[in-house]
C-alpha cells in the first residue's frame, strides 16, 4: 500500500503517512510526517468531522444531565480503534477485571478530562483506577494499581 500511495521510501520502510478515504474511496486528506514526528489526532478528527460529521460507526455513549464522567472501581478512557486499547481490554478480561469504558471520541467530557490528565493530550488508553490515573497502557503500573486496591493498602 506504501507504494501504492507513494510514500514507501528506497530503504523499504514508508513514511509516516495518514491519509483519510471517503465512503467513494476518494482521498479527502494526505498527512505525510517524518516516521518520528507523531500528527495530531484532533486534527485528524477534525477532517473526519468535516468529511462525514455523523459517522456510523461512532456510537453516542450516555452522559447524564450534569455531564458526570463515571468514578469508582477501573474506569478505562478509550477509542474503539486504538491497538493499546484493544491490549488494555483483552489484559483486563484475561485478569477477570470489571470495568467501565467511556470512547474520548463520542464523550467530549471524557476527552477534555484525559487532556487535563494527559498535560494537554488526548492519550489513550488512560485508566482512573478508584482515583488513581494511569496515562497510557502500563500493564505493571495498572496491575501495581489493582494490587493495592485489592490489599487495601494506600
Amino acid at each position: 500500500m506504501a507504494k501504492k500511495y507513494g510514500v514507501l521510501r528506497s530503504e523499504g520502510h514508508s513514511e509516516r503517512a495518514i491519509f483519510i478515504i471517503d465512503k467513494e474511496g476518494i482521498i479527502q486528506y494526505i498527512d505525510i510526517h517524518a516516521i518520528d514526528d507523531q500528527p495530531s489526532n484532533e486534527v485528524l478528527f477534525e477532517e473526519i468531522r468535516r468529511i462525514d460529521p455523523h459517522p456510523s460507526a461512532v456510537k453516542s455513549v450516555e452522559i447524564d444531565e450534569a455531564g458526570e464522567l463515571p468514578r469508582g472501581g477501573v474506569v478505562i478512557y478509550c477509542t474503539k480503534w486504538c491497538p493499546e486499547c484493544k491490549k488494555a481490554r483483552k489484559w483486563l478480561a484475561d485478569n477477570h477485571i470489571d470495568y467501565t469504558e467511556v470512547d474520548v471520541i463520542a464523550n467530549p467530557n471524557a476527552a477534555r478530562q484525559v487532556r487535563k490528565w494527559a498535560d494537554g493530550n488526548l492519550v489513550t488508553p488512560t485508566f482512573d483506577i478508584n482515583g488513581s490515573v494511569v496515562v497510557d497502557w502500563d500493564e505493571k503500573k495498572v496491575a501495581s494499581f489493582l494490587i493495592r486496591k485489592d490489599n487495601n493498602s494506600p
